[in-house]
């Protein structure tokens, strides 16, 4: 079953404020445990994390911009 319209609007503004800041808290505190002294590792964690976040929200995102398809 697919997430209607304004479900899938209210869900990703819920990710954007409330996800997104906790993900990159908990991504710095890993970047930093992983490699404390190595920027070069810490830059390539930092950039792999940037774009895993995206992912498994994709088709929540996908179109929330557009208006409404429904009306």
């Amino acid at each position: 079953m697919a997430l209607k319209y304004k479900t899938r609007r209210r869900l990703a503004l819920l990710i954007l404020v409330v996800g997104l800041p906790t993900y990159i808290v908990l991504a710095s505190q890993l970047a930093s445990w992983i490699a404390p002294s190595s920027e070069l590792v810490q830059l390539f964690i930092y950039i792999a994390l940037g774009v895993a976040w995206i992912l498994p929200c994709k088709k929540i995102f996908l179109g929330i911009g557009q208006p409404d398809p429904e009306e």
